[in-house]
């Protein structure tokens, strides 16, 4: 009986490949770590937004990775610039893509420019450190260790070396996605997106090039939060895209350092999501959900109208005040038994209503003053304005382009157009307090009335507000002089004081 029980050597293998191939029809047999390995292949690496294809295969095979780690200055907004330390030259990291059960050769290089040495923690590696402890690396020299991918899922990669905080906030993350043995359900986009903070010495906007500030780390208080590495990095043409009936699939990870993303899509329901990377427990029907720093998380949805979609971090100063916004753009038919759009427009001001009367009644006191300090400053106006505007544009990108939209046309019967807008270009003064103050009560825009309300920015600067005055009085068929940061500055010491807030 003994005798039966045991298997010759040849028969060991032929049953191995058996529950390989049980394994590769959904029959979960294999143990992971015995599965044999056919062959070898490089693996494709994807810069963000981008992603690599599914894998296909059937069977697990060695896969060589290799990353390099690049010292770079990079754009980190308009005008601000970052030594980022990097995983492949850009932040985030190289996308990897492998398939569970896969026996990885990992090479990373230190590049001889460089000037620290650095190492990688791979969350998907099952071994001390997750290969840290394997894979520190001095500049101008290589590192290589092997290790079997054993858990499905979508993991966080980052460096591990002394102060890891710095490391990790100057760009050094990235995602390694583990396939599972039958795939991911087939889907017509995918997307690479990743959330972080930059904890800047200057506020956000602050020019120049910026160093990294281990005190705001300490204390979490990060000027930015973007995603992929930079403001804007997702805005314009820079968005995702897809199209009416597709299926949208985004990998989302966090690379931290210290705030957990509310990670959503305005105007989107996330019919499946993977919750924190994982591929055995899915979610349905999911508005909003957290990805906690080096975590990650897989949402799906379909699109079923047309329009542009807002990618945020929904703890919303986050997104509308420090960079953590980006953009879906869906072209196609409308569907008006999914959504209409407009189609009432009334006007419910309360309290407001007062605050705005007093607001109208100075526009014309300062507006004469604004027009004779233009007079005495058209020189420098003019060497300016060209820088202002490409300024501008950023500012309007990242603050006003959800209402007024990116092409400025405004919302019918809603928001007013600032394209070939004769109120705008008559009353400059007038628009420098509307930024500063916010706008309430009845006006006509190129002959058609709206009653609708805009919020003070007062939070900007006078430089932002006069670069994206200068950019919106200069685009879409408006040509104007520039806004001056004195004028700007002018209408606010005149603004009077905030109302009390009537809740206190």
């Amino acid at each position: 009986m003994k005798c039966k029980l045991m298997l010759s050597f040849a028969n060991a293998i032929v049953f191995a490949n058996l529950l390989a191939l049980l394994a590769t029809r959904g029959v979960a047999a294999v143990d992971n770590s015995t599965e044999p390995i056919v062959g070898e292949e490089v693996a494709v690496l994807t810069q963000a937004p981008n992603v690599p294809p599914p894998i296909k295969r059937a069977y697990a095979t060695k896969v060589i990775v290799t990353l390099e780690v690049q010292e770079v200055v990079l754009r980190l907004a308009d005008g601000v610039n970052y030594l980022f330390w990097t995983f492949g030259g850009e932040v985030p990291g190289s996308f990897i893509r492998v398939r569970e059960g896969d026996f990885i050769e990992f090479h990373l290089n230190n590049n001889p420019n460089n000037k620290m040495p650095h190492n990688i923690d791979l969350h998907a590696v099952t071994g001390p450190g997750g290969g840290a402890t394997s894979s520190f690396t001095a500049p101008g020299h290589t590192s290589q260790f092997s290790f079997r991918v054993l858990n499905p899922g979508l993991y966080v990669y980052h460096c591990a070396t002394a102060p890891v905080p710095m490391h990790v906030g100057n760009g050094m993350y990235g995602l390694i996605l583990v396939e599972p043995k039958e795939g991911l359900p087939p889907v017509d986009r995918e997307y690479y997106v990743m959330q972080s903070e930059v904890y800047t010495a200057g506020r956000f906007g602050e020019e120049g090039l910026q160093p990294f500030d281990m005190n705001k780390a300490a204390d979490e208080r990060p000027p930015y939060v973007v995603f992929n590495g930079a403001v804007s990095s997702l805005v314009g043409d820079k968005a995702l895209k897809a199209s009416v009936g597709e299926t949208v699939r985004l990998f989302v990870g966090n690379g931290g350092l210290n705030l957990v993303s509310s990670f959503h899509v305005i105007g989107e329901i996330f019919d499946t999501v993977y919750p924190e990377g994982g591929t055995s427990l899915l979610q349905k029907n999911v508005q909003t959900t957290l990805v906690p720093p080096g975590g990650s998380t897989i949402v799906e949805f379909k699109t079923d109208v047309p329009g542009t979609f807002i990618l945020v971090d929904h703890a919303l100063l986050r997104a509308f005040n420090k960079g953590a916004l980006g953009m879906l753009k869906v072209d196609g038919p409308e569907n008006h038994l999914i959504y209409t759009g407009k189609e009432v427009d009334a006007v419910y001001l309360g309290q407001q209503a007062a605050a705005g009367s007093e607001s109208a009644k100075r526009i014309g006191t300062l507006q004469s003053a604004l027009a004779q300090e233009i007079k005495t400053n058209p020189q420098i106006a003019t060497l300016t304005k060209e820088i202002q505007i490409e300024k501008g544009k950023q500012v309007y990108m990242q603050t006003c382009f959800v209402c007024h939209q990116p092409d400025g046309q405004g919302l019918a019967s809603q928001i007013p157009p600032l394209a070939r807008s004769d109120l705008l270009m008559a009353d400059k003064e007038g628009s420098i307090r509307g930024v500063l103050q916010g706008r309430s009560g009845e006006i006509t825009v190129n002959g058609k009335k709206y009653n609708g309300v805009m919020i003070p920015l007062n939070y900007l600067t006078d430089e932002q507000i006069a670069n994206a005055l200068t950019y919106v009085r200069n685009s879409w068929g408006n040509s104007g002089d520039a806004v001056s940061v004195e004028e700007v500055r002018h209408v606010r010491s005149e603004a009077p004081p905030p109302p009390a807030n009537p809740y206190e």
